[in-house]
């Protein structure tokens, strides 16, 4: 065969094989492709089709913050609506963890733009422990326009850090109602362990008074908004917002301006004044002397402020109308006189004689008239307030009758008013003293006739005891009288039960305290007042902080004017205007000031004055609303 023959067919069977390779791998790379495509298609289709909402949900929340919104506290406002408490806007930083990748880095930023103390620290490092990462923690609060202009400026180094809107708790009648408003402070550790809604920036709750007894009505419910955020946390836009709910609005009983009456004639005397309406309970005025400014509280109290209220002798921050506990002296010989006449151990003729002082058991127990007030009945021992009468009286009586008494009239138990650290004071009896491991003697019944020994009794339990005289009913002072425009029932009258000790007895005791301001040579007779024909009838009182010996009772020549302040007595009045038709009820005890009928009768006279003249309780009949609902609380 021709070579070149032999070598062409040979060419034309290598082509032959090569161009199937060629077309064998092009086909699997065809099909390798198709495969390829074919799978991304379904992880596309797996993607956006079957998983795209799961996706764009943890997308949108790369984009969108949601925050709880800080609702705002409700108003407080006295009878008449002037508000006493109420909020102010201010400015804050906030640190949002869900939105920086370095809380620590942004801190340290933060705190080398605005100066950060250890509480402030610690408080932060707290939130941030214990809190949600979506839960805002409050960096600063109070700030001022130029550190919001350093944080704007540097916002792109303070991922998640936003400037957001908070209020402050305004107390408008500053020092005047501390003491039955109470006052705010955040909340600690606990508390917000057991509501994490408390961790919420800016968020208060009650420490004492209205502002903590009534705190879950005041507090509101919280709100939520979503937010578009950029990458640096800033607010692009706002998607949706359930505004928070404002607490409710608290409406006392207090007249604000009766209030300010009784503190401006108080002055500088450490006091305490109750007053109240006899027929409802309401409590018209109630001041505790010296008081303190509340709203330190909300942004913090310094070293210096709070050593200076604890050293003060006179012990500014405690509420002495309720928590104040003093012998109540002769202002509780009227409740033994009812406690005699309910046990029938002397009636209104009985006579007993009083030479100035009287003998038992080998002790001498002295009156507070050394001379003597001579033959008399249980009015005028009431009028001179004889405590030889009444040493014998209590006697006759035993002490535990005159528990029993003391209990109708709301002495011994703690008033149901709406505060914090409300006190019973102590009405001893015999098991009382025997639980405490001693005996009872019949002196401590003795000295116990007159508001001595270990009977003790706080201002309001005073004023409370006056009124269910005066009025015969079985009222309970409050503070709270409207919820919203819900009524409290206790505010209205025919509510309470009258009392169970015979009317006849109760005129006879009114009678007594009529004669005390109104009759010659009565015992509280600088109390007495005439306005527009009304007047009042009262009790003194002068109850000893320190003994006084027989020797220097009998020496004559004993002031106790001339003793320190702490051991002098204190001055003590209740009364109850007007008298033949009871309104208001009131006690004042001033603290140290010695002389009741020199020094507490004419200041309970001028109080009273200013309370007639006001007369807040009609005043507020008038403008009730016929849309006013009731509410047992």
């Amino acid at each position: 065969m021709n070579k070149n023959f032999f070598h062409h067919n040979i060419s034309d069977k290598e082509n032959h094989f090569t161009g199937k390779v060629f077309f064998r791998r092009a086909l699997f790379m065809l099909l390798g492709q198709i495969a390829l495509i074919g799978a991304l298609i379904d992880r596309l289709y797996h993607l956006q089709i079957v998983e795209g909402k799961r996706f764009s949900k943890l997308a949108r929340k790369n984009l969108v913050s949601k925050r709880l919104l800080t609702p705002p506290r409700g108003r407080i406002t006295d009878r008449f609506g002037q508000v006493v408490a109420s909020n102010k806007i201010n400015w804050r930083a906030l640190l949002i963890p869900e939105e920086t990748n370095d809380v620590a880095q942004t801190l340290l930023r933060f705190s080398s733009l605005i100066a950060l103390n250890e509480h402030d620290n610690a408080r932060i490092q707290w939130g941030l422990d214990h809190q949600r990462r979506f839960i805002p923690t409050l960096l600063k609060d109070f700030l001022s326009w130029e550190e919001m202009a350093i944080i704007e400026v540097n916002s792109p180094t303070l991922p998640g850090v936003v400037i957001d809107i908070g209020t402050k708790r305004i107390y408008e009648t500053g020092g005047l109602l501390a003491h039955s408003i109470g006052y705010i402070a955040p909340p600690n550790e606990k508390e917000v362990a057991e509501n994490p809604i408390l961790a919420l920036p800016g968020i208060r709750v009650g420490r004492a008074g209205i502002e903590q007894t009534q705190d879950d009505v005041l507090r509101g419910t919280a709100g939520e908004m979503e937010v578009e955020v950029d990458s640096i946390g800033r607010v692009v836009s706002t998607i949706g917002r359930k505004e928070s709910v404002q607490g409710q609005s608290i409406e006392l009983t207090i007249d604000v301006n009766l209030q300010k009456d009784v503190s401006d004639l108080l002055g500088d005397a450490s006091a305490s004044v109750a007053i109240l309406d006899c027929k409802t309970g309401e409590v018209m005025a109630m001041t505790s002397n010296p008081s303190f400014d509340p709203s330190l509280f909300d942004s913090g109290v310094s070293h210096s402020q709070w050593k200076a209220w604890m050293e003060d002798e006179r012990k500014p921050l405690t509420n002495k109308a309720v928590a104040g506990l003093y012998p109540p002296g002769s202002t509780f010989k009227p409740a033994v006189a009812l406690a005699a006449l309910e046990a029938k151990t002397i009636n209104e003729n009985d006579r007993i004689n009083c030479p100035g002082y009287y003998d038992y058991g080998g002790t001498r127990f002295h009156c507070w008239n050394r001379y003597g007030h001579g033959s008399i009945n249980l009015h005028e021992a009431i009028k001179y307030s004889c405590d030889v009468f009444f040493y014998e009286t209590a006697r006759r009586t035993g002490m535990d009758a005159i528990f029993k008494t003391c209990q109708k009239l709301g002495l011994g138990v703690a008033p149901e008013i709406e505060l914090t650290h409300v006190k019973a004071g102590l009405i001893p009896t015999r098991k009382w003293r025997e639980n405490k491991g001693h005996h009872w003697n019949v002196g401590d019944t003795i000295v116990s006739g007159i508001g001595q020994g270990y009977v003790q009794v706080s201002p309001l339990q005073l004023a409370t005891y006056v009124a269910r005289i005066a009025s015969g009913l079985a009222i309970q002072p409050h503070l709270v009288r409207k919820r919203d425009t819900y009524l409290s029932i206790s505010s209205t009258k025919n509510h309470w039960q009258p009392l169970s000790i015979a009317s006849n007895y109760l005129n006879f005791i009114r009678s007594g305290m009529y004669a005390v301001v109104n009759e010659p040579r009565g015992s509280g007779i600088k109390a007495k007042l005439d306005y527009n024909g009304m007047v009042l009838a009262g009790k003194t009182g002068t109850a000893q902080v320190t003994r006084v010996s027989r020797a220097m009772r009998e020496s004559g020549h004993f002031n106790s004017a001339s003793l320190p302040w702490k051991f002098r007595p204190h001055a003590l009045f209740m009364c109850f205007a007007p008298y033949d038709n009871p309104q208001y009820a009131l006690s004042v005890i001033v603290e140290h000031g010695n002389a009741a009928a020199s020094v507490a009768a004419p200041l309970a006279r001028d109080i009273m004055l200013k309370t007639l003249q006001r007369d807040p309780a009609n005043k507020t009949e008038s403008l009730l609303s016929s849309s006013d609902k009731l509410t047992k609380n």
